[in-house]
């Protein structure tokens, strides 16, 4: 158990501080679902719930899947209660479905909200109308000022090293001058998959790890074999930061930039003006054929359940804190 009394009731009470990063097209009910049983804050995009012309809102019937599966393991384990799931809302401009999945969202009243490429006050003002708690990310602590100026409640500070968009600060920097002026909830993305740094994220001053790339490599994952196998045999040296394929940098497998017919060592700088999140985006290769990754896979050594991700960080971070308690205790 953590020491959170500082923080919102919805981040309270986790088997250990993480947050599982929301990560497009591979996070799923199957996946979320694993996640919270297993003690940490499970999530996914929003975007993630397409349905075809006609059809009802795929997230309506994912968030009552979600919230029905968490309720029976809650009922049968009151011992051992699921953590709280959180949604990601990409709020650029692009994305035309914002609005509608806001409503749906609302009327599901979900825990937790982690807004992503622009911070609006009408999003957070929404999340807070039904006591959402909102998280949002950023890359800089410009970005980060602008984000509490307008209603977010905590940060996810997104340092070098993360999965998919990602920015180039180092954590020990990042986290540093968050906490000269916010004291509110934040989680620290960038190479956590590991006990020993999300206990260093934590000693850096941050409340969470936030953790995307080792549940790549997961059964529950949306992500084909290829992937999760690819992500079991890279590490740090096998990443590349580029911000071609959607128009914001982000970090990448070298190899699978290799096999869509790129040369990883030179590749183009996109202008951020070609920047799109909508439903229908001509470029689907980032994330479904350009496959994102963080530069902590090292330590993913197998394919398997996400709740065993989860207690192999577990294990790693009581023995960390113990190691350390023994030599400075």
């Amino acid at each position: 158990m953590t020491h959170d009394s500082h923080l919102p009731a919805a981040l309270k009470g986790l088997r250990i501080p993480l947050i599982a990063a929301p990560l497009f097209i591979i996070s799923v009910p199957k996946l979320v679902i694993a996640q919270c049983k297993a003690g940490i804050v499970g999530s996914f995009p929003a975007l993630n719930a397409r349905e075809g012309a006609g059809e009802p809102p795929l997230l309506d019937a994912w968030l009552t899947e979600i919230k029905e599966a968490l309720d029976r393991h809650n009922q049968a384990n009151p011992d051992r209660p699921a953590a709280p799931f959180a949604v990601n809302q990409i709020v650029h401009r692009s994305n035309t479905r914002l609005e509608r999945d806001l409503e749906i969202c609302v009327r599901h009243e979900v825990p937790l909200w982690i807004t992503s490429l622009g911070a609006r006050v009408e999003v957070n003002e929404a999340a807070h109308s039904c006591g959402g708690v909102v998280l949002h990310d950023i890359i800089n602590n410009r970005f980060a000022k602008k984000a509490i100026e307008k209603g977010a409640d905590g940060l996810v500070a997104v340092a070098a090293g993360a999965g998919g968009h990602a920015g180039q600060q180092s954590p020990f920097a990042l986290v540093r001058e968050i906490r000269e002026w916010f004291d509110g909830p934040l989680a620290l993305s960038g190479a956590i998959a590991t006990g020993e740094s999300l206990l260093a994220a934590q000693a850096m001053g941050a409340d969470f790890g936030y953790a995307g790339s080792p549940f790549i490599a997961t059964d529950e994952a949306n992500a084909e074999q290829g992937y999760k196998d690819m992500i079991v045999e890279s590490g740090a040296e096998d990443i590349v930061y580029s911000s071609l394929f959607t128009g914001v940098w982000g970090n990448y497998l070298r190899g699978s930039v290799r096999n869509a017919g790129m040369d990883p060592d030179n590749l183009p700088v996109a202008d951020a003006s070609s920047m799109d999140f909508g439903a229908k985006r001509e470029k689907p290769k980032a994330w479904k054929t350009i496959w994102g990754s963080g530069q902590g896979i090292g330590a993913v050594k197998s394919v398997g359940p996400a709740g065993e991700i989860v207690a192999r960080i577990a294990r790693e971070y009581q023995a960390a804190g113990q190691k350390l308690a023994a030599e400075f205790g």
